[in-house]
């Protein structure tokens, strides 16, 4: 089981998929109600108030996600 910032960090990572996913990622397998709470008291440990697991996704994460990219290349090689 991941503690500290470790276990932000992974939360943070799985954050999308609900707690079910994110305290199985974190080593907590269905102990949803433990992941919780020590995630509360990472988060306190370092000055960080969350009421929820989305609180944790932030506003770069939405931004990096969303972001549409465009992919420009020639139709073929004899047109480089």
């Amino acid at each position: 089981m991941l503690q500290g910032i470790e276990l932000i960090n992974c939360a943070k990572a799985s954050a999308k998929q609900g707690s079910a996913v994110a305290a199985k990622n974190c080593g907590y397998d269905n102990n949803i109600g433990l992941f919780i709470e020590n995630l509360n008291k990472a988060c306190q440990q370092i000055g960080v108030d969350i009421n929820e697991l989305n609180d944790l996704i932030t506003d770069q994460q939405i931004a990096k996600e969303s972001r549409k990219v465009l992919e420009i290349s020639p139709d073929t090689v004899s047109d480089l």
